[in-house]
């Protein structure tokens, strides 16, 4: 295995090296393999290291394939109706899967919590390697912690809709401030999880497991089973919607991709986790591509079940009257009681409080990581990491009251709300592109497949470029000219998403029905860009290295 690699260890006043020890340290008596690929990369192993996990805790916010009943086929039935539902998924599923290929082959050549700006940072050109890694870093913590408070908010939707569906005299009404509070309280007790009962999460994750299979026949047996009647195949796979008034049904099939996508968000939690899963060069990729197959099948199975099944479902979406979600209206027409939907229901709020425990562990590991390397304000205190349990409390802390500021905006504008976590999309697939594009033009030249290890120093703070091509891949990994087209095909597949994830759900929207995603997203990358420009590009250096990977 080569152990050189591609990280900048001369900061700027020239040839003073920054690592703090050799990577003969991780060839000790307690050697293995994941010490040494953290070695590899210049870090040091200062994380608990679980056993190996395909499914479970690190994937955590992937495992919500009954989730597809909810928002999104909301959004994509809106714009492509039932076949542009099934059609949209499989492009999106089979996209994903391209994408996260090429996501697994970074992970397994770099395999740290870092993810996206580090493999940024060894991929780009010298004279922009900071600046990109520096971006790319913003882009994928606040994308994080928007996710953490988008799921934690569709739990406490899930729970008032239950208030709601269960108030017989109608008596119950909602308010903006109800929501942000019982996000709050979904935020503690996954902190509380999170960080005093840790070390039960490898048997929580098996729980989560068998939940996650068994509810999924809970809600699909009831669901085809007890409904009275069924659409036809023609229906489900030729129907196609315009609801948004959009110049033709393909225009409104892509802008209906949207509702699709975001059913997949959260693949890569494991990549941030990759510095605590043993083994991580190869189970980190087989674990986003397993669960991709496990819960992109599952969540097709749902999708059909609910299509055939769901009787008038554009007029339960359109339904402005109606004290619940068109989906939880399916589920009681179904099933014929609101018990039997509540427990449905419930089994759904349970996988995704799953999700948020799941998102908050990969949204601290992230700020922890980008924090180590100097890339976040406050870096030395986030950066710091609890001796007894290993793990990086002050993180988890400042994650969660990050999510917990946001929510406040609920309080007072719910429009404005959603449009401040809706940029998740944009910001984790913008990531996405960058280090896949920059894969790709490596790939292309021959610069992991010829490494050169090389340093030549040619004044203060210059580094050779053939310094950049000692990147070598990992054990996994796609040969030849399929990985090249495979590259392809992802970088066209995210553009897609991304061109069409800035437009509205209808044509000349109003302002509650706008896509603030792309303002939301802007402001995050114009503030990081000053805040660069002003302060941190003279301190964020890339990727510190703690353990020197050219000492032996």
């Amino acid at each position: 295995m080569e152990k050189s690699i591609d990280l900048q260890t001369f900061d700027d006043d020239g040839l003073r090296e920054r690592g703090k020890g050799s990577i003969s340290e991780a060839k000790g008596q307690d050697f293995d393999r994941d010490r040494y690929e953290l070695a590899r990369v210049g870090k040091k192993q200062v994380l608990k290291v679980s056993s190996p996990i395909w499914i479970g805790e690190h994937d955590w916010p992937f495992l919500r394939s009954h989730v597809y009943v909810g928002k999104p086929i909301g959004v994509s039935q809106f714009s492509g109706g039932p076949a542009g539902l099934i059609y949209g998924f499989t492009l999106i599923w089979l996209g994903n899967f391209s994408v996260f290929i090429c996501i697994g082959e970074l992970a397994s050549a770099v395999p740290t919590a870092g993810g996206q700006y580090h493999w940024v940072s060894l991929l780009a050109p010298h004279a922009n390697k900071r600046f990109f890694s520096y971006l790319t870093g913003w882009m994928t913590v606040i994308g994080w912690i928007a996710a953490l408070t988008s799921v934690c908010y569709f739990v406490a939707d899930l729970v008032l809709q239950l208030v709601s569906l269960n108030d017989v005299d109608s008596s119950y009404q909602r308010a903006g401030w109800h929501g942000t509070f019982l996000l709050w309280a979904i935020l503690l007790l996954c902190v509380f999880i999170n960080v005093f009962i840790s070390g039960a999460l490898p048997t929580i994750e098996v729980f989560v497991l068998v939940v996650h299979v068994l509810g999924f026949f809970g809600i699909l047996v009831p669901l085809v089973y007890l409904s009275g009647s069924y659409n036809s195949a023609k229906v489900v796979f030729t129907t196609f919607n315009n609801q948004g008034d959009w110049s033709n049904h393909a225009l409104a099939f892509f802008v209906g991709l949207q509702g699709n996508a975001l059913a997949f968000v959260g693949t890569d939690s494991v990549v941030h986790m990759s510095e605590e899963v043993k083994k991580a060069s190869t189970h980190v990729p087989k674990s986003m591509l397993l669960s991709l197959a496990i819960n992109g099948t599952l969540a097709m199975g749902m999708l059909l079940a609910v299509l055939f099944s769901a009787q008038d479902i554009q007029g339960l979406l359109n339904d402005p009257t109606a004290p619940t979600a068109a989906f939880i209206r399916i589920f009681q027409t179904a099933v014929g009681s609101r018990a039997g939907a509540t427990i449905m229901v419930s089994i759904i709020i349970l996988l995704e409080f799953c999700s948020a425990m799941g998102c908050l562990a990969a949204a601290s590991r992230m700020t922890w990581s980008f924090a180590r390397d100097e890339g976040l304000p406050f870096s030395k205190p986030l950066s710091i990491i609890e001796s007894r349990t290993t793990i990086p409390v002050v993180a988890i802390i400042v994650v969660t009251v990050c999510s917990a500021l946001l929510a406040l905006i609920n309080i007072v504008n719910t429009t404005a709300f959603n449009g401040t976590i809706s940029m998740v999309l944009q910001g984790f697939y913008l990531s996405y592109l960058l280090a896949i594009g920059l894969l790709l033009w490596r790939r292309l030249r021959g610069d992991l497949d010829n490494p050169d290890s090389s340093l030549t120093i040619f004044g203060p703070g210059e580094v050779d470029e053939a310094y950049d091509r000692s990147l070598t891949w990992g054990p996994w990994r796609l040969k030849g000219t399929l990985g090249v087209a495979n590259n392809v095909v992802a970088i066209c597949y995210l553009l897609l998403i991304i061109f069409f994830s800035c437009w509205p759900s209808v044509n000349n929207p109003t302002p509650a029905a706008m896509n603030w995603a792309v303002l939301v997203t802007g402001t995050v990358t114009l503030f990081s860009m000053v805040y660069y420009f002003m302060f941190a590009r003279k301190s964020y250096k890339g990727p510190l290295v703690e353990i020197d990977p050219h000492l032996n």
